[in-house]
């Protein structure tokens, strides 16, 4: 009953702090080193994703390729990428606010969270980092690389190309919604006593997310971990229907960002309160 009061009273007696909105266009970013350490600390990041995840989908498939009941399976496939979000995000996000996906960044552009400069430089260092991590994996393994399919997204020939599609619009949504909801500053206020770190319940999103769509599509929910590995690996199995790996996970962000800033952090409704007040005025 002393919640709802408390809820029913007056607006302006919030514990907590929204940051302004970021402009859409900040020029003033590219003269701070800050700006430039957190692109770095994003194509590093990146990079780290993608060498280990993409060692592990060929470690998997090298040694179940000699017994069936081999390797890590599934299981350790999605506990790999999982895990590495959650170190990742957690060693970067001081640093460049740990997005490590060109989806992210764009959910959180949309939601005014960074800037445009900022957006398109992330994701530039996002998918160069890529790009880069799985070069690596292929240096290292390069027969087992190539023999084993290089750890690119594909659509799997039991499903359509809508249900491509809609596993990747809903597991990136998954995984933008929880980013959404674990870093609001609101909830951080309320449950101040509780001690759970944000990059935890991203790196179990992306977890959760993977034991779902890995027999459909190989989980991307990550443009530029698609894109890595198929510029890598560079042919037309990597190529084709490699758009679903970016409008999917494209649109799923944007429906996370509408959903938490205008339903359920009322956005559209305070915006309208405003307008209201000022037309009394």
């Amino acid at each position: 009953m002393t919640k709802d009061v408390a809820e029913q009273g007056s607006f302006g007696a919030k514990d907590y702090h929204d940051p302004p909105p970021a402009p859409l266009i900040d020029a003033e970013e590219l003269t701070k080193w800050s700006f430039y350490r957190a692109v770095i600390a994003e194509f590093i990041a990146t990079l780290l994703f993608l060498y280990i995840t993409v060692a592990t989908v060929i470690g998997y498939k090298s040694q179940a390729a000699v017994d069936e009941c081999g390797g890590v399976g599934i299981l350790g496939i999605a506990w790999a990428f999982g895990g590495m979000i959650f170190v990742l995000v957690y060693c970067t996000a001081g640093i460049s606010g740990g997005h490590i996906n060109p989806a992210v960044t764009f959910g959180l552009f949309l939601a005014r969270k960074v800037s445009l400069v900022r957006a398109v430089m992330y994701m530039v260092a996002q998918c160069l980092g890529a790009i880069c991590g799985v070069g690596l994996v292929k240096a290292f393994q390069s027969s087992l690389y190539k023999k084993h399919g290089g750890g690119a997204n594909g659509l799997s020939a039991d499903y359509s190309t809508g249900v491509g599609l809609a596993a990747e619009i809903i597991g990136t949504f998954v995984l933008v919604y929880t980013v959404f909801s674990a870093t609001d500053p609101k909830r951080s206020a309320r449950d101040s006593h509780v001690p759970v770190l944000a990059p935890l319940p991203i790196g179990f999103a992306v977890f959760m997310v993977h034991l779902a769509t890995i027999p459909i599509t190989g989980t991307g929910i990550n443009p530029a971990r698609s894109l890595g590995a198929a510029v890598i690996l560079n042919n037309d199995t990597a190529w084709n229907q490699h758009w679903i790996f970016w409008v999917g996970p494209f649109i799923g962000a944007a429906i996370a960002a509408f959903y938490h800033q205008f339903i359920l952090r009322a956005g559209a409704v305070k915006a309208l309160g405003s307008f209201r007040s000022s037309n009394h005025v």
